[in-house]
């Protein structure tokens, strides 16, 4: 059920006994989830060996299933995806789909199978759900007619991204582990926290890992492959940062619901504008009492 990575960082946090459900194929419920959504997060690694973490976006349907072990998504909203590679057969992907305005999100894992002119799809290997935890509650607009996007490559982190760092509370990292034995792969997933959870240290970005559902998924695959990739968005002005970088992790004990911290060396940064609508600042902010999930 889990992998090497996995299994030592759950040892390292001193967790016994870890129960997992994630399952082999999508349950109905996760189907019908995904195809009513308008965005949707993709991870897959580039050309360079780091992960892509990408943002999907269409009308309701451009991601679908055919069956409980298959999804499939439109080429044009992958096309549309700024830094995401042309996605081929035998690649190893992982998504994550997310509505804000009820807090609900749901994963999938698996192997590109098939790709045509207008649809790839994907074998799925891995279909579970988190928890609403430290999910920020807001409504995004969503539209078809938006400009086009324009992507930045920085040579640094200059003052506005600084401060978009500081203001965000969310963001999704893309890690992988090598798939041996029906376990390990692409993955990607959500993380949340009040305004300013994301800091700088020694110029490393410094990540408070919150109490979670102990699979550690993701510190499992940094463990085996520490190579990243953080998508951060700015919901008021409808931008993102990418970060690429490489993780190491500090296992003493925080304080409070942290857990412990992480850190990524950030080694490349894109600065991507008009990505999706403006949001504003119509935030709900999760109880701070709430662990991440």
């Amino acid at each position: 059920m889990f992998h090497p990575g996995e299994q030592q960082a759950q040892q390292r946090a001193g967790y016994r006994e870890v129960r997992a459900a994630i399952y082999p194929a999508m349950p109905e419920q996760h189907r019908q989830f995904f195809a009513g959504l308008q965005t949707f997060y993709l991870a897959t690694l580039g050309e360079d060996g780091y992960p892509v973490a990408g943002l999907l976006q269409g009308e309701p349907g451009f991601v679908s299933s055919a069956g409980p072990g298959l999804l499939t998504l439109t080429q044009r909203s992958l096309q549309a995806t700024p830094l995401l590679p042309a996605l081929k057969t035998g690649m190893a992907v992982g998504g994550l789909g997310i509505d804000f305005s009820n807090r609900r999100r749901n994963r999938v894992n698996g192997v590109v199978q098939a790709v045509d002119e207008e649809h790839v799809e994907i074998r799925v290997e891995e279909s579970f759900g988190n928890c609403p935890k430290y999910i920020q509650g807001r409504h995004l607009p969503y539209s078809s007619e938006k400009g086009p996007v324009e992507v930045e490559q920085l040579a640094t982190l200059d003052a506005a991204a600084r401060y978009a760092l500081g203001a965000a509370d969310t963001f999704f990292v893309a890690s992988v582990a090598p798939r041996q034995a029906d376990v390990g792969g692409t993955d990607i997933s959500h993380r949340g926290g009040l305004p300013g959870f994301l800091s700088l240290e020694r110029g490393k970005l410094k990540i408070p890992d919150y109490v979670g559902n102990r699979y550690m998924n993701t510190l499992g695959n940094l463990l085996v492959e520490p190579r990243c990739a953080l998508l951060i968005p700015d919901f008021q002005q409808g931008a993102a940062l990418h970060i690429q970088g490489k993780a190491e992790i500090d296992w003493q004990r925080g304080k409070g619901l942290t857990e412990r911290y992480w850190y990524v060396e950030i080694e490349k940064v894109w600065r991507i504008r008009q990505l999706f609508p403006s949001a504003g600042l119509d935030v709900e902010y999760a109880d701070s009492s709430v662990a991440a999930g």
